[in-house]
């Protein structure tokens, strides 16, 4: 499997709490749940997609936190989101987590994130999906485990926050594959991973 990181973030990078003001202000973030104005059919269209390629999903373990109490109380068969983060094996990266309810949950990363991570991608399959998960993306970025990023940018700026490419980060390259704009203005791009940067001079 290849891991394909879903991230969403601000025009100035900002990627904290994008879902709702409890989501995550730690910090003294008062700005959790930017991006919920944005949401529309094209944004919906898009994350269907992703969803429909998915075949397990790893988490972080705030991000576990949110969806196991969320998504488990969906229950409509026909909700290709719900469904699938239901049915589907579900990883959840933890040191201090010791067991947990939601159905086709496994604990990883406890001793070696690195070597577990790396395991899960040589076991068959299509994408295992990260989405959101800061901290973990930050950690698998930094050992090129994260293979394509799905990469929706937000019109709006707030100046403070967390942010995924943070200083200190490994210097990588991307090839960008594909982009579209939804109706209320979210720039989606793809990016591949391509090794390091190439420098040059004018």
């Amino acid at each position: 499997m290849k891991i394909t990181l879903t991230q969403f973030q601000t025009l100035d990078g900002v990627i904290q709490a994008p879902g709702g003001p409890e989501e995550d202000p730690s910090g003294g973030f008062t700005h959790g749940g930017w991006s919920v104005p944005y949401g529309d059919e094209d944004f919906i269209g898009f994350v269907t997609e992703v969803f429909e390629r998915c075949d397990a999903f790893l988490l972080g373990r705030g991000t576990y936190d949110i969806f196991a109490g969320y998504w488990p109380k969906k229950t409509d068969p026909a909700d290709p989101i719900a469904s699938r983060l239901n049915s589907l094996p579900k990883y959840v990266a933890s040191t201090t987590l010791t067991s947990v309810d939601w159905q086709g949950t496994q604990i990883i990363g406890r001793d070696d994130l690195v070597k577990d991570v790396t395991a899960l991608k040589e076991q068959p399959g299509r994408e295992l999906q990260l989405h959101g998960s800061a901290g973990l993306a930050q950690s698998l970025l930094r050992h090129d485990l994260i293979d394509t990023i799905h990469l929706l940018t937000f019109p709006v700026a707030l100046g403070t926050g967390k942010r995924l490419f943070a200083e200190g980060g490994l210097p990588t390259a991307f090839r960008r594959t594909g982009g579209r704009t939804t109706s209320t203005g979210v720039s989606i791009n793809t990016y591949e991973r391509a090794g390091r940067p190439e420098y040059g001079s004018y």
